[in-house]
């Protein structure tokens, strides 16, 4: 420990310090003079220290010293992330490893500072946490457990390996089982204990509101607004005023297509047939008019970046009066939008393009279902009902079908990986899992929003605009060629392997429609980069585009509220938004790394929240069989996914008694010995429901084996 204080008061030290200084600064009685001397000469030997002066030092050539943020595993050691160092950037090819021995006090989420003191011949360095610079979490989520008399709480989080014994005042109504927020004190009660405090009685964790407290504490999700955001966005009139600044839009037939449980409603569409083509309003609600930039609404939407949904929850950007009230292009209201009005030849291409702030009013609530029955199904009834929009809708899906037609052309990649639909009862619990429809409905408008980006995009980069892109890389070629190297396994004979999205949706074209297609899907999608957000357009690999960027959606997605300002500030002419104006440039560079990591931070958290309210809707399914594919293999277990209700887990080798199977790790899959069964990725099986683990959110399955081979 002696050393280690030492250590960390050189690395924060700007300069080199003398002996007495840091007798001095460590607060070390005199008498501890020559135990430090004797330190100073062993570590300065070792080149870990260097001694400048008579008596003085600083950090030596083989210091090891580093900072970052621990990521804890479950069974105790971790990883070091986000490597950095004052001294001199290190350069390491792997995250250092640090044992359980070595990570001293430090817990999941710290940032801490280590010493590397081996690197492996694999290239992954060994630490040991030296100090820790600041603490990550004190608030922790957990479950109760009564030991004795004493409450005990279990972290949520199984990166947290220890307990926490409740002290202070213990409130009656607390149980056992309980979901609870406790804060921990950094007191120890033992070697795997740490003493808390209890900040929150959640309850039931089998509630889908309990559960969402709990994904919200283990993704530090922002979900209260501070009381000066509150305030500003009561004082906001509901009053919608024409002015000159802003095109009168209400005569124009915006219609909106969303869900069925829907309840904002930020982009409205209308379609008019011309001689030369169409005319495409895209209408966005004018987030920015009530949202002004450094407000308290501001920079609570910027630490949010984006909403986050769950099923049949929602933890908005913005408070509930402007994402469901100014902000909803509700039918038969006037709101204020930003409008995108596109023109199209007969083909689809686009041949002129205007941005204006507007007023509209929106004719018409459509869900995508009622579309499908009108544009698709041409249901009589339905047809009857919505007579007046008719011919609207037919010009709609021709432009829809035009633009969908050029961007397959250029080779924009159409993914087919399928999404749970999960609703819940009116007790919030999860009363049924569907695979999400997709019908042409939703791809009418997807197209139109794409559209809308594209031409927002173009104008910036046309006008040299400083906004933010939402830009995909090209995937890394290594990434390509794993992904080439495993099909061939699998039997594929794909086409000659080119570097354009063209050929990637070639090859999802191959398994379309097979037992493959999912698979395939998904090792393919993650063998490309993370769309993200950045100041500097790269393009947009997965969409064929040259230009793009998120203008449709600022009622949940911070960037968009930027790209409106953006594009407000151009058609205003100020000169504050042109590429020379390198201040802003480098801002928004820092916005852009700082929303793609608040996107993907959500992304997480929804995925978690599903996966958790599977598993609980599992619990009374034990010895149910369902069809299956197999997602992956490893040397101990498979991993298999339900085709219809999109639930994870994993059968175990161990469990397989039938034979002895053996692991081919190059053609991803396991053989039986004897039977010479085999388990592939990407295969088809039937599985049964053994066992249902809601504390760490797993299911584990048995494979349904015919004949002799469950025998």
């Amino acid at each position: 420990m002696f050393e280690h204080n030492l250590l960390t008061l050189l690395y924060n030290s700007a300069e080199p310090l003398r002996s007495k200084d840091i007798l001095q600064q460590l607060n070390l009685a005199h008498s501890a003079g020559k135990t430090l001397h004797n330190l100073l000469i062993d570590l300065t030997k070792k080149k870990i220290l260097k001694e400048t002066d008579k008596q003085c030092y600083r950090l030596g050539p083989k210091h090891g010293l580093a900072e970052g943020i621990l990521d804890q595993n479950a069974r105790g050691f971790g990883f070091v992330t986000a490597l950095m160092s004052k001294i001199n950037p290190p350069n390491y090819s792997k995250d250092p490893f640090v044992s359980p021995g070595n990570i001293q006090s430090a817990r999941h989420g710290d940032r801490v500072l280590i010493r590397v003191f081996k690197v492996k011949k694999d290239g992954r360095p060994e630490a040991e946490v030296i100090s820790i610079l600041q603490r990550g979490r004190d608030h922790l989520a957990g479950f109760v457990t009564k030991e004795s008399g004493k409450f005990i709480v279990t972290p949520e989080d199984h990166r947290y390996p220890f307990s926490i014994l409740l002290t202070g005042k213990i409130p009656e109504t607390l149980q056992d089982g309980d979901a609870v927020i406790v804060q921990i004190t950094g007191e120890r009660a033992g070697a795997n204990r740490q003493q808390g405090t209890l900040v929150e009685i959640l309850g039931d964790p089998d509630s889908v509101d309990v559960q969402m407290r709990l994904v919200i504490e283990k993704f530090s999700l922002p979900h209260e607004f501070s009381e000066e955001a509150l305030q500003q966005t009561e004082a906001i009139s509901e009053e919608i005023v024409p002015s000159a600044n802003r095109l009168d839009l209400r005569e124009i037939d915006h219609i909106t297509i969303d869900g069925e449980t829907a309840k904002d409603f930020d982009d409205a569409i209308a379609v008019k047939k011309t001689r030369s083509g169409f005319r495409l309003y895209v209408s966005i609600a004018d987030v920015s008019h009530y949202v002004k930039p450094g407000s308290a609404l501001d920079k609570d939407a910027y630490q949010r970046g984006t909403s986050v949904y769950f099923p049949g929850r929602v933890i908005p950007m913005l408070p509930e009066k402007l994402s469901n009230g100014l902000c909803s292009l509700v039918p038969n209201k006037d709101r204020y939008a930003f409008t995108a009005i596109l023109d199209f030849d007969r083909r689809g291409h686009l041949k002129g393009k205007q941005f204006t702030k507007s007023i509209i009013c929106s004719k018409n609530r459509f869900t995508y279902t009622t579309v499908r029955q009108i544009i698709v199904d041409r249901d009589p009834a339905i047809r009857k009902l919505y007579k007046p929009f008719l011919t609207p809708l037919k010009w709609a899906e021709e432009l829809a079908t035009l633009l969908m037609h050029i961007r397959e052309q250029r080779g924009s990649i159409g993914f087919t990986i399928p999404e749970p639909f999960i609703s819940l009862d009116e007790e919030g619990k999860i009363k049924s899992i569907s695979r999400s429809e997709r019908n042409f409905a939703h791809q009418l408008i997807e197209e139109f929003m794409l559209a809308a980006n594209e031409a927002v995009a173009e104008t910036f980069t046309e006008q040299h605009l400083e906004g933010l892109y939402r830009i995909h890389e090209r995937p890394a070629p290594e990434k390509v060629e794993e992904f080439v190297e495993f099909t061939r396994t699998l039997g594929l004979e794909l086409p000659p392997l080119r570097q354009d999205p063209d050929w990637f949706g070639q090859v999802l074209g191959l398994v379309k429609g097979s037992p493959k297609e999912y698979v395939i899907n998904n090792l393919l999608l993650r063998a490309m980069q993370q769309a993200r957000y950045d100041r500097k357009n790269v393009g947009h690999f997965g969409l064929a585009a040259t230009d793009y960027t998120h203008f449709t959606s600022p009622i949940r997605r911070y960037p968009d509220l930027t790209v409106h300002r953006t594009l407000h500030t151009f058609l205003q002419r100020q000169e504050a938004v042109r590429v020379k104006k390198k201040a802003k440039g480098e801002s928004l560079k820092d916005m852009g790394v700082a929303l793609s990591s608040r996107e993907r931070v959500a992304i997480s958290a929804e995925r978690e929240m599903n996966d958790r309210l599977k598993v609980r809707y599992m619990k009374d399914k034990i010895g149910e069989e369902f069809e299956a594919v197999i997602a992956g293999v490893n040397s101990s277990a498979i991993f298999v996914e339900l085709l219809d209700l999109f639930v994870s887990g994993g059968i175990s080798l161990s469990t397989l008694k039938n034979d002895y199977y053996v692991f081919d790790g190059q053609h991803h899959r396991i053989t039986g010995k004897h039977s010479g069964k085999t388990f592939q990725l990407g295969d088809l099986i039937r599985v049964s429901v053994q066992d249902v683990d809601t504390t760490r959110n797993r299911v584990y399955f048995s494979p349904v084996l015919a004949g002799s081979e469950g025998r």
